[in-house]
């Protein structure tokens, strides 16, 4: 993950330098990082005002740039639950408004899309083109701190209420395709070295043909959870077989100010990218990512 650094853009919501999480700027960097896709996201109380009319607004707020628009169904509201495993769904509320449905605003370019729901709100960088550099994580955490105050801003201007949050989310998504490093899925130790495949010359079973794995890591701090994913499959372009290793953060911390919102995020983004460092393997990262530090 190229030049991943600590650190958000100044965009208001006061200074998180009391805050007791912290995080290094000195992060493993790579040249040429299997990064296709950035989500950053926070999952609030539901603003029960906000209508559909609101959402055709808004869009006005954000474009142009973000000049495409699409509706999609409403993401589930998951809360990590840190005395457990994994999350479960919030507690829905039902009344008389409808559902809404989650709308995305898309950047001219197609490599930023807003996502707007009743009770969420998320900013995507994707990587459309094989030439495409991630513009790094100060970059990407601005512009949705930055369309994030923007959508306070609406609401307060429509006299809609406040975001309360109930948990921050970040995720990267790696995509790895075969002929990359591995050749087949009996090479999948090369990648993730814990997932090592033992081929035996007298084992029965042959190579498997696809595979999943889930894991969590606890934050310090009770701040959430780190979850990795990884999934098997096809790429959509070429139909070439890959490996898509998905590394998610889910939560909040105990202290749940807007001071501490950023801090948050840092810590988050310092656990992904050093998970994504020691879940794979060195050899890999040296010969095929590229690895400068």
């Amino acid at each position: 993950m190229r030049s991943l650094r600590a650190g958000a853009a100044g965009h208001g919501w006061g200074s998180a330098s009391n805050s007791a999480m912290t995080t290094s700027s000195d992060l493993p960097d790579y040249e040429n990082p299997p990064l296709i896709e950035v989500v950053c996201g926070v999952l609030f109380r539901p603003i029960k005002g906000l209508l559909a009319p609101h959402l055709g607004l808004l869009w006005q707020k954000y474009s142009p740039p973000y000049s495409g628009c699409q509706e999609v169904a409403p993401l589930a509201p998951l809360r990590e639950q840190l005395e457990g495993e994994g999350a479960k769904p919030a507690e829905l509320e039902f009344g008389e408004v409808p559902p809404l449905p989650r709308v995305w605003f898309v950047h001219e370019k197609g490599r930023g899309v807003i996502q707007v729901q009743r009770d969420r709100f998320l900013h995507n960088w994707r990587k459309l083109d094989p030439a495409d550099e991630y513009p790094r994580y100060h970059n990407v955490i601005g512009l949705f701190r930055g369309h994030l105050e923007t959508l306070e801003g609406f609401l307060a201007e429509k006299g809609l209420g406040e975001i309360s949050p109930l948990q921050y989310e970040m995720t990267y998504i790696n995509l790895i395709p075969v002929g990359e490093g591995w050749t087949s899925l009996a090479d999948i130790g090369a990648v993730l070295p814990d997932l090592s495949w033992r081929s035996n010359a007298d084992r029965f079973l042959p190579s498997f043909e696809g595979c999943g794995y889930h894991a969590g890591f606890l934050l310090p701090n009770r701040a959430g959870r780190l979850h990795v994913v990884l999934r098997t499959g096809r790429a959509k372009q070429d139909g070439r077989p890959v490996l898509q290793l998905e590394l998610t953060t889910r939560g909040m911390g105990a202290d749940t100010s807007r001071a501490v919102m950023w801090n948050w995020f840092d810590l988050a983004h310092e656990w992904i990218v050093r998970g994504f460092t020691d879940l794979t393997g060195g050899g890999f990262q040296q010969q095929v990512w590229k690895r400068t530090r």
